[in-house]
């Protein structure tokens, strides 16, 4: 392997797919920026070639807080459970803790821990609103970073920044699975946010010492937990080529009677479901209906197309009982069912 290997490319895609405006004309005239995902021929990795830094201004008005769901919760427990085996319980830094919930969980669970997020919106004194290393230095027995490397530039010089920061220790790692959005040609999963795209073998070349690692939620997710002190370059081997399947966008241009899934009604307004959203329209078949259970969300707009989201209670009271509904993460059925009360035909996008 050598150079950058061309895999996918789209045009125009919302910068923050999370970020929730207060009508359809600014969520339409959101910034924007493209896709090409490529896979470099030296280290392995698979990233966002037409990806610019200098665009990304995380604030208060990005919502990407997942766990009003009971199912994500026990997710969130299943991680807490990983990170205290192998972390402990005293001195941990949580890197981009988002509104704090799993930093919370962690309190809960009698863990002392500091968090950094420049969109915190609570009152949590052990969470600091800014970038970690912006502030004053903190030195940590443990790291956590929960879906925050996908969404760096330069994910190796990150890390090697955290450890120069903390000088070495264990760093838990949780990412979004390439080889899962690959399989299930998850197309609605590739968006302008997330610059890094890792596999589990990605994180054995960078790292001289990992600990433990697996797939969470459904393989959807990955983690490692790995001596950060071991941290290398990558170097790509033979077997690390990315094999992009031809018909990875197929099922984007169907039309509704075409298959199950292809219902305008659909659950879910975080980044799957804007993407997917955003495709479906530019394919001339688009969503009429976003339902999130995030009250954060009901009633603002989504970018590019505009779409208001409405809450699971208006839904019920809008759409026809025996409605199909679209749910963009399979996961969630069985508690979208017993919130709808089994009213609607419920059909999971990323379920093939």
């Amino acid at each position: 392997m050598t150079g950058l290997t061309l895999l996918y490319e789209q045009s125009g895609f919302p910068i923050f797919q999370n970020r929730m405006y207060e009508s359809a004309t600014e969520a339409r005239a959101c910034p924007r920026g493209d896709i090409r995902l490529v896979q470099d021929g030296a280290s392995g990795l698979v990233y966002n070639a037409a990806f610019c830094s200098e665009l990304m201004n995380y604030d208060t008005a990005y919502q990407n807080e997942q766990a009003h769901s009971p199912m994500f919760k026990s997710h969130l427990n299943e991680v807490a459970a990983i990170v205290q085996r192998h972390l402990g319980n005293d001195e941990l830094v949580e890197v981009g803790c988002g509104k704090a919930y799993f930093l919370e969980l962690l309190q809960s669970r009698g863990c002392s821990i500091v968090g950094f997020d420049p969109t915190y919106e609570g009152e949590n004194p052990a969470v600091r609103r800014h970038y970690f290393g912006d502030g004053a230095p903190v030195s940590a027995k443990g790291i956590v970073l929960r879906h925050v490397l996908e969404h760096v530039q330069n994910p190796v010089g990150f890390l090697d920044g955290l450890r120069e920061s903390n000088g070495g220790g264990l760093i838990y790692i949780e990412v979004p699975c390439f080889d899962w959005i690959v399989q299930a040609r998850a197309w609605f999963d590739i968006f302008y946010e997330h610059v890094n795209y890792f596999r589990l073998g990605d994180f054995s070349r960078m790292f001289g010492r990992v600990v433990e690692s697996g797939h969470l939620f459904g393989d959807q997710y990955l983690y490692v937990v790995a001596d950060l002190a071991t941290l290398r370059p990558p170097e790509a081997r033979p077997r690390d080529s990315v094999v992009f399947p031809a018909d990875f966008l197929e099922t984007a241009n169907l039309t509704p009677s075409d298959r199950e899934g292809g219902s305008t009604a659909v659950w879910g307004a975080a980044s799957k479901g804007v993407i997917y959203a955003l495709l479906r329209e530019r394919c001339g078949r688009p969503v009429n209906a976003l339902i999130d259970i995030n009250p954060a969300k009901c009633g603002k707009y989504v970018p590019t197309t505009g779409l208001r989201v409405i809450s699971p209670e208006e839904a019920m009271a809008t759409l026809l009982p025996g409605s199909d509904i679209c749910v963009m993460n399979s996961n969630y059925l069985e508690e979208i069912r017993a919130i709808t009360k089994d009213n609607f035909n419920l059909i999971g996008v990323d379920c093939g």
